[in-house]
């Protein structure tokens, strides 16, 4: 199926036509019998305030050792991993196929139900927690929503968090600047 777009998602393996890809060795087989049933946003620096360096490829492909940057240093020894990233600009990456679980969400619970990654797809975005993310974000996420949604029909806005939402306590991002409202108008 095409999305406005003009991504189209490859069932058999999992993966967008018409996005950037980086394969990251940091995902694995999801557990027999599970699918999607929830999207994850999250988001992402790195450096911590940095846009565009090219550094969150470097962390989920496990490139970082060596880095000048101490936090970058501190970030080479995760194995982390998300199925997307949406830059500043807008442009989609695509790191894991969405039929394996990428390491994005760590300890994790959705109304009761431990290990997101498990069921769930991880969207980064390029931004900061306290820094409103971009309109051309937000209008390509909303495509990505669109095209998941035609594909796994369970994920309405209520399955649809943040990284927040499922490590209370331990994570904050999207941020609480993060404009569900509109995002959800873009999407639905």
């Amino acid at each position: 199926m095409d999305g406005d777009a003009g991504w189209t998602l490859d069932a058999r393996s999992g993966w967008l036509r018409g996005v950037r890809r980086v394969p990251s060795p940091n995902c694995d087989a999801r557990p027999p019998g599970v699918d999607v049933e929830l999207l994850v946003v999250h988001g992402i620096s790195l450096p911590p305030g940095k846009f565009g360096g090219g550094e969150i490829d470097r962390l989920f492909t496990n490139d970082l050792a060596g880095h000048p940057h101490a936090a970058c240093r501190e970030a080479a020894t995760l194995r982390v991993s998300a199925h997307f990233l949406l830059d500043r600009r807008g442009t989609l990456t695509q790191y894991v196929p969405v039929h394996r679980r990428a390491w994005h969400s760590g300890v994790s619970s959705f109304r009761g139900r431990e290990n997101c990654n498990d069921f769930s797809v991880g969207i980064e975005l390029e931004g900061r927690d306290d820094l409103p993310y971009e309109p051309a974000q937000y209008r390509a996420l909303g495509e990505l929503i669109r095209l998941l949604v035609r594909h796994w029909p369970v994920l309405s806005p209520d399955r649809i968090v943040g990284h927040c939402d499922i490590a209370l306590g331990r994570k904050t991002d999207p941020g609480s600047i993060f404009d569900w409202r509109h995002l959800f108008s873009l999407a639905f």
